[in-house]
């Protein structure tokens, strides 16, 4: 018997087949079998001198949510977010493995080159499991330039990122439809996920520009139109070049009947929505409060009724965090210009108790919530052995007290910069423990490990 045999007894504990108590073995940090409540005999029988978890009657055990919508920044931009910051707070919010976008950083994840930097930033400082996206980008998109992709595939990315319209960095370009379409029939080739932001660059142009402290007229900069023709063509290439899509941080429930439309072809087309979408509502945004400002943006309280139906229907595949956070200075929250500000919500740490806590509000079960936030992401991505408290998969838990609150103070999470939109709120679902392959995660340890697709 090995130093590194578990068991965990909860009495309730979110399994593939529902809610209900499990006593769970874990041995050299993979689950080796998922029992019943009077398994105690057994348990002991079968693994004499293991150590012993016992959940408390008020905590319920969850596999290990998964974040495959996660922008660290490093390197390049670790004063924006780095590895162990980004990790750190990933364990504390309960998230085991997070898949690290491929822009933000300098250099950025386009080349075999830029992945080795990546790596090389993030070996040894990381507290959960990191794996990476790389990026479609003109350069590697053009006819003759796409063996650059492949290499990049070869070498254990989990996709590629595409901007259809500017991404904010320069280092990072967003591609025309025949570049979209190049990079597509370069990815179908060789088996490879394209995932995309979807917004049209001449939607946006011909918008009003963003400007000063008013969010409706942030609003009207992003409109659901350019979400909606973007989509449009994500599905087409889909359709035309066989390529898995996938559409990132859908914001506006304009497009669902276009989603909808293409999963009856058989379009192999998988979505995510984010918890700021779930949450947040545009009618809510204080003037001038820049910590709201995302791009696609937080639309309204009715929009945000039919994302949560879209969930429920199985239309929407996951949801994950999109956590891009910036210095405080890029929010520009002296001004409160809505224009000039940077783009993105940091809540890494505190998606889970914010998605529960909604779903908690509307009757929505833990049990969906969790598919959605751990085996959810972990299939749209391709990560391998996680997200489920099921035999073979790795021994990454969660224990949360569903009915305990928090109260998010942005000074005290572990994000690199106390800036958050989900500042002050008061949520259910406290995170009290995270184990990593049967390891309880302790803060400053980086017992994570670096992923490669597959």
């Amino acid at each position: 018997m090995t130093a590194r045999t578990l068991v965990v007894r909860a009495p309730r504990a979110v399994t593939p087949e529902g809610v209900r108590p499990a006593t769970v073995l874990v041995g050299d940090g993979v689950i080796i079998d998922v029992l019943g409540s009077d398994a105690a005999e057994e348990a002991r029988r079968r693994f004499p001198g293991a150590r012993e978890v016992v959940l408390a009657d008020d905590e319920v055990l969850l596999p290990g949510l998964v974040d495959s919508h996660v922008h660290v920044n490093e390197p390049g931009r670790t004063e924006w977010e780095g590895f162990a910051s980004a990790t750190r707070a990933a364990a504390l919010g309960g998230v085991t493995t997070i898949v690290d976008m491929p822009l933000n950083s300098v250099p950025p994840t386009t080349t075999v080159e830029g992945l080795a930097a990546k790596r090389a930033a993030a070996e040894g400082r990381v507290a959960v499991d990191v794996g990476f996206w790389g990026g479609a980008v003109p350069e590697n998109s053009v006819p003759g330039a796409t063996g650059v992709l492949e290499a990049l595939h070869a070498s254990g990315v989990y996709g590629f990122k595409a901007f259809l319209s500017p991404s904010g960095v320069a280092e990072f370009g967003h591609l025309s439809p025949e570049q979209l379409r190049t990079a597509a029939e370069a990815l179908a080739g060789f088996g490879g996920r394209l995932i995309v932001h979807a917004e049209d660059p001449a939607v946006l142009e011909a918008a009003p520009a963003a400007a000063g402290r008013d969010y409706a007229a942030f609003l009207a900069s992003r409109p659901e139109e350019a979400e909606h023709e973007a989509i449009a063509l994500v599905v087409e290439t889909a359709r035309r070049t066989g390529v898995a899509a996938h559409v990132l941080h859908l914001s506006s429930a304009g497009a669902l009947p276009l989603i909808a439309r293409a999963r009856e072809e058989g379009v192999p087309l998988t979505v995510e929505t984010c918890p700021h979408y779930l949450v947040l509502e545009a009618e809510a945004v204080p003037a001038g409060d820049t910590r709201f400002k995302c791009c696609p943006p937080i639309r309204g309280s009715a929009n945000r009724d039919l994302l949560w139906r879209a969930l429920a229907d199985g239309l929407i595949d996951c949801v994950v965090s999109d956590h891009s956070p910036s210095t405080p200075d890029l929010k520009d929250l002296d001004t409160g210009d809505f224009g000039t500000a940077w783009g993105g919500v940091s809540g890494l740490q505190v998606g889970f108790p914010a998605v529960w806590t909604e779903a908690r509000r509307r009757g929505v079960p833990l049990e969906d919530v969790v598919r959605w936030m751990s085996s959810g992401p972990a299939r749209v991505a391709g990560v391998v052995g996680k997200g489920a408290l099921a035999r073979g998969y790795d021994a990454d838990f969660a224990v949360v007290a569903p009915e305990a609150r928090v109260r998010v103070d942005a000074r005290e999470l572990a994000h690199r910069n106390p800036v958050s939109a989900y500042d002050g709120l008061e949520l259910y679902g406290r995170v009290r423990r995270t184990f990593l392959r049967g390891e309880e995660v302790v803060a400053g340890a980086a017992a994570g490990r670096l992923l490669e697709r597959g």
